[in-house]
């Protein structure tokens, strides 16, 4: 059975090459660069994987695994970000201390699909 990715990133290059990528190491995977569209069509147990870059519009990446949560406590979910989050004062938020996997962009591919496939083996 083929393992099923959801990667939401609000940069369309990125998801285009990661969606290659990730494709070609042999997932099927669904993209979205708008949170909250991810979000209205996300379904319990329909992936085995959801990859959030940190930064995105509307809704940042901690917040949107906080609601995804609510649907599917089971799902695998790594974060994916070339920087730190802040809140709206200026302050650092941190992860959510359940969530162990962290992709950093710049990221080579082969690399990408090393790490989901590590991931989805845990």
């Amino acid at each position: 059975m083929t393992n099923r990715i959801l990667l939401v990133d609000n940069e369309d290059d990125n998801n285009i090459v990661f969606k290659m990528a990730l494709e070609d190491g042999g997932f099927k995977v669904d993209v979205y660069n708008d949170s909250l569209l991810a979000l209205s069509n996300f379904k319990d147990d329909l992936y085995d994987l959801v990859i959030l870059d940190i930064n995105i519009p509307k809704m940042n990446g901690y917040d949107l695994y906080k609601e995804i949560r609510k649907i599917d406590n089971k799902v695998k979910v790594c974060f994916l970000s070339a920087s730190e989050i802040y809140n709206k004062n200026l302050q650092k938020v941190s992860p959510p201390s359940d969530v162990k996997c962290f992709i950093s962009k710049p990221i080579q591919m082969n690399d990408l699909v090393r790490i989901v496939k590590t991931e989805l083996n845990n």
